[in-house]
């Protein structure tokens, strides 16, 4: 079975409170750590790797970000899944070659750009011209931005979910969803369900994983928990 293979399997069949757990990392030196670790698969955050090659969040040009994807996938021998942000701007056809290229089995796709939400439908169907271009190779994770956008109604959020299933998307990511909504959008929503984690508050990944998630994610909160230890070791050293 090729990785994407391997990846796609690690979503289904998994039982209540065990869900796909898959930490970000931001470099080659983290993801080993990670893979070292046991975990069966990556997922890196844009903004985790934006902080690494010195970008704040969204700005990271799309070059360095593939090259630093690659140096991930090329560092561990388990899939690696890549988020990139909006697509960059790329066409669906060149946007799948450049994530093949750089040795990633799946993507993150947002569906905001510059903070403005973009029109669902139309959305979904660039989503269906991914799907389309990458056939069985990518494992696509729709990112569905409604929560972090100032729309509360979960409902909008599933609208959003069933228009981009429809289109071939292999997962739903409504980040930012509030934990005690996480249980409507399971029940409203055909497929996998990826709930972000926060490290050291709110639900555990098992606790999500009762709660209706079937992947969970960190954003950026592991290359920002290294970030605070590697603080306090520099103060450390100036005392």
């Amino acid at each position: 079975m090729s990785k994407a293979g391997i990846f796609r399997a690690l979503h289904h069949g998994r039982a209540p409170g065990d869900p796909l757990v898959l930490p970000g990392p931001w470099d080659a030196a983290s993801a080993r750590v990670f893979a070292d670790a046991g975990f069966p698969a990556l997922a890196t955050p844009s903004a985790g790797v934006a902080a690494c090659l010195g970008y704040e969040d969204g700005r990271t040009p799309a070059g360095e970000m593939f090259a630093a994807v690659a140096r991930i996938a090329r560092a561990v021998d388990v899939p690696v899944s890549a988020d990139v942000e909006d697509g960059y701007g790329l066409a669906p056809g060149e946007l799948v070659e450049r994530l093949l290229a750089a040795g990633a089995v799946g993507c993150n796709l947002e569906d905001s750009t510059g903070g403005v939400l973009k029109d669902p439908r139309e959305h979904a169907g660039w989503l269906a011209e991914v799907r389309a271009a990458a056939g069985d190779r990518l494992f696509v994770n729709a990112r569905i931005d409604t929560f972090v956008r100032g729309i509360a109604d979960p409902d909008r959020a599933i609208e959003r979910a069933a228009l981009y299933v429809a289109a071939g998307a292999d997962c739903v990511y409504p980040i930012g969803a509030p934990v005690d909504v996480v249980p409507l959008l399971r029940a409203g929503v055909q497929g996998p369900v990826n709930v972000v984690a926060r490290p050291g508050e709110g639900p555990s990944p098992a606790e999500l994983g009762e709660l209706g998630a079937t992947r969970v994610t960190f954003g950026p909160g592991l290359q920002r928990r290294a970030e605070r230890a590697v603080r306090e070791i520099a103060a450390e050293l100036t005392k």
